[in-house]
């Protein structure tokens, strides 16, 4: 049984300090992606650190155990009596690798595997993928004005939707809340994804419009969490508990360029988009 849905988005990858349009094109993190990823894992690793003892619970080989000559054994028992072994967590990412990478790193702190699955990709960008928003409105600048203002010019050069993404997403994540519905077990279902992906998908799922992006852009290795709750017409309600939340660090550093022991000279860096990207 799912009752928590924790969204994480990638971290950074070269596309993004450029603002290109990345969509289902496979990019890894790039070096300060990776340190935003580290920092996130970590943050959340202390936060769900039950889900390592479930997971040995469940999994007694996974227990290190001393040498012969050892007084006793570790014992196994300790782990499947305290109530964090009764609760457990599943990792599932998007099959690119950036969302990967991004996964591994918070699930490897605790031992977890991850599921690939590529319902969870990005937005397809159509025949805009791999551009930047310069370079589109100079293709077609009417298109790119359309895009911009909720418009739908992006169609005409095979741009999924907001709306088609976000029914795409809040399907998957039903099926999940679906395949896992007969199974009592309290679990936490986290889902590493992308920007357009997460908001979209979120949206659908508290029945916002996601053509109007009410709920604004999502940082590098930021998180969401929503509750479902089954009704009694067997549909899902959902509970917004948080929305981009990020590590604590990401709040007194560049959380965009990283550190400045990670930059080199001549590095580019991240600067946000203009607050009215228009033609």
């Amino acid at each position: 049984m799912i009752d928590e849905v924790i969204f994480l988005r990638h971290g950074r990858t070269s596309y993004n300090v450029v603002h290109r349009l990345q969509g289902q094109i496979d990019v890894p993190l790039d070096i300060i992606g990776q340190w935003q990823v580290d920092q996130t894992g970590l943050e959340l690793a202390r936060r769900y650190y039950w889900a390592k003892v479930n997971n040995v619970a469940g999994n007694p080989d996974l227990l290190a155990q001393p040498g012969p000559g050892a007084a006793k054994q570790s014992d196994i028992s300790e782990y499947q009596k305290v109530p964090a072994g009764k609760r457990r967590m599943k990792v599932i990412s998007s099959d690119l690798f950036r969302a990967a990478q991004t996964a591994h790193a918070f699930a490897d702190l605790l031992g977890l595997p991850v599921t690939l699955d590529k319902r969870l990709r990005e937005r397809s960008f159509g025949q805009w993928e791999g551009k930047t928003r310069p370079e589109i409105r100079e293709l077609d600048a009417e298109a790119y004005r359309s895009w911009r203002a909720h418009e739908g010019g992006e169609a005409k050069y095979g741009v999924e939707t907001r709306t088609q993404v976000g029914a795409r997403g809040a399907k998957a994540v039903l099926e999940l809340l679906d395949e896992n519905s007969q199974d009592d077990t309290p679990t936490t279902l986290m889902l590493v994804s992308h920007g357009s992906f997460i908001a979209a998908t979120v949206e659908t799922l508290l029945h916002m419009d996601p053509e109007i992006d009410e709920l604004g852009n999502i940082p590098n290795a930021y998180w969401s969490t929503l509750n479902p709750r089954r009704q009694a017409d067997g549909s899902y309600g959902w509970t917004l508990a948080e929305y981009n939340c990020g590590p604590a660090i990401s709040t007194i550093a560049d959380w965009s360029n990283g550190p400045q022991e990670l930059r080199y000279e001549g590095m580019t860096l991240m600067t946000p988009l203009p607050v009215t990207d228009t033609v």
